[in-house]
């Protein structure tokens, strides 16, 4: 179901760009589109995003992409989070699909700056300005894409197994994964690949770091409890994957957006 947000514009006018701050809201969307392109950020804290082909995870320091009219939900719990909308016209190249973005520190301060100029209120010629350079900057911003993302099936068996391994990620093991699907590991192994283009492997390490990523969100985690909570034997071994998925090292990543 595609359900225009009505507040990005009023009626008989062309959709023009604003900011949305979404602070402390607890919101759990149905799915719906926008008119315009929407740029979500967690300030701190983490966002769920979902579109009809993925599900995503948004941590502090992330962007969502997401093009006018693409269909989505959201689910957003009480954290620091904020949109920038922009009229489409005003990025050609937006694309057809969700993506999310590594933010630069430039990026950061232009959304949270954003904030002064809601979208349902009247805008000022300082705030047109912004929002035109804000949307220039965008065509450079959305080649910057980060792998944050789970895919999602309709796929009964594979929805099980799926389930299954984000319920369990300090011990899933493949063995169980294929009981929950109730297939055997030959046609598990198939299914993962055809329908999601990735291994149970792969899918099981994309979960346990992405579940990390919102454990070391807290100042006083422990990084050997985290490790071990997502399944990880050592903390050495977690380290190296954790860096090579998010760019940096867990000590870095919880100095850096810990609240």
């Amino acid at each position: 179901m595609v359900v225009p947000l009505k507040k990005m514009r009023n009626a008989g006018t062309r959709p023009r760009a604003g900011a949305h701050d979404s602070s402390g809201m607890r919101v759990d969307k149905v799915w719906h589109a926008h008119d315009l392109h929407q740029l979500l950020y967690a300030f701190e804290g983490s966002v769920e995003l979902e579109s009809l082909q993925s599900r995503f995870l948004l941590p502090p320091q992330l962007v969502a992409w997401i093009p006018a009219g693409v269909t989505h939900r959201t689910r957003i719990q009480g954290v620091r989070s904020g949109s920038v909308f922009l009229p489409p016209r005003w990025v050609n190249a937006a694309g057809d699909r969700i993506r999310i973005l590594r933010a630069s520190p430039l990026m950061r301060e232009m959304v949270m700056h954003a904030m002064r100029w809601p979208i349902d209120q009247p805008q000022d010629a300082v705030g047109r300005s912004y929002f035109r350079t804000f949307a220039a900057l965008c065509r450079e911003w959305i080649e910057d894409e980060a792998s944050l993302c789970l895919p999602i099936t309709d796929d009964p068996a594979l929805k099980r197994a799926m389930e299954y391994t984000r319920a369990n990620l300090a011990d899933a093991c493949f063995v169980d994964a294929c009981r929950a699907a109730h297939l055997s590991d030959r046609s598990l192994r198939r299914r993962f690949l055809q329908l999601i283009g990735m291994s149970w492997t792969e899918y099981r390490r994309r979960s346990r770091l992405m579940k990390a990523m919102i454990l070391l969100e807290k100042p006083n985690a422990s990084i050997t409890d985290v490790a071990a909570s997502v399944g990880f034997d050592s903390v050495s071994a977690f380290s190296n994957a954790f860096s090579a998925f998010a760019g940096e090292s867990p000590r870095r990543y919880r100095a850096r957006v810990g609240r």
